[in-house]
């Protein structure tokens, strides 16, 4: 592959923004050592996660599209593909629409058309109610794009059970109220950023101090989401043990936002907030592999 090939294949995976691919394959993962008869096959597993990922990717290259303009004027993401002049807004235009018609038709072949209506109706909420109407007109923003970046859980369980259960509700639960403190620190300390771009991010518009009371009253209400396994009998006392002092960290460091005020305690949280979320997915897979062993 000539190296002019090799950066246009690296700009198109740049597109899809393949960080937060990570956090949508293993939030995805538990759900499928839940089920009564234990962990799916590997190739199973396997093909339900690439799929998941197309849908992801699709997603998220729709989302840079349209938000050419925005990005542009924001320093962190000045630098992307789109805004950078280094792929065309048509040629990604395609590029996300094809991801959106390939994920979909993966998914219905090898978990249904349950898995499959998901996959396709969260790029379809990603992209028109969260990205068009919801993000450039309402502060509580991430509260609703959080349900379209909480769907992998959903997807998995219905590719594995041909519905939604127990299983994929929690740990949707779980990833949609754990993204308003995640997003809301990044807020804190790029806010001139948001405020550039126009994007009307909580702190923006009623301010830090109730931002970080809000941030709060998220990581509180997380404890009783991250015990929902456990009351449905789903993971037992090792994950119990690990998810509460999970939580306690997590609430130590929102008070921390609070005490001090600073940029610095904002980002901490954010970084924070990435280890809480892994050490309770990471948490779950431990209790599930010991209790099938």
């Amino acid at each position: 592959m000539s190296a002019s090939a090799a950066e246009t294949v690296r700009n198109y995976i740049d597109l899809t923004k393949p960080r937060l691919l990570p956090l949508v394959l293993f939030s995805g993962l538990p759900v499928m050592g839940m089920s009564a008869e234990g962990w799916a096959s590997g190739w199973l597993m396997m093909w339900i996660l690439v799929g998941i990922s197309l849908a992801a990717a699709s997603a998220n290259t729709l989302n840079a599209v349209l938000e050419i303009d925005k990005d542009s004027l924001m320093e962190r993401t000045r630098s992307r593909p789109l805004p950078a002049g280094r792929i065309a807004p048509r040629n990604a235009l395609v590029f996300g629409v094809a991801l959106a018609v390939l994920s979909t038709a993966f998914l219905y072949g090898v978990g249904g058309n349950v898995a499959a209506a998901l996959g396709l109706a969260s790029i379809l909420f990603y992209v028109f109610v969260y990205t068009v109407w919801v993000k450039p007109r309402s502060s509580w923003n991430v509260v609703v794009g959080g349900a379209a970046g909480a769907v992998s859980p959903l997807i998995a369980d219905a590719a594995l059970n041909g519905s939604v259960g127990p299983a994929g509700l929690s740990l949707f639960a779980l990833v949609f109220f754990w993204q308003p403190p995640h997003v809301w620190a990044i807020a804190l300390y790029r806010k001139r950023d948001y405020q550039a771009a126009g994007i009307p991010m909580l702190p923006n518009v009623v301010g830090d101090e109730p931002t970080r009371w809000w941030m709060l009253v998220c990581t509180l209400f997380l404890v009783p989401v991250t015990l929902i396994p456990v009351v449905y009998d789903l993971l037992g006392n090792l994950y119990l043990g690990l998810s509460l002092a999970a939580n306690a960290w997590f609430i130590w460091h929102s008070i921390q936002v609070i005490r001090l005020k600073s940029v610095e305690s904002a980002r901490a949280m954010f970084r924070v907030s990435l280890g809480y979320l892994f050490a309770l997915l990471g948490a779950m897979l431990l209790d599930l592999a010991l209790t099938t062993v």
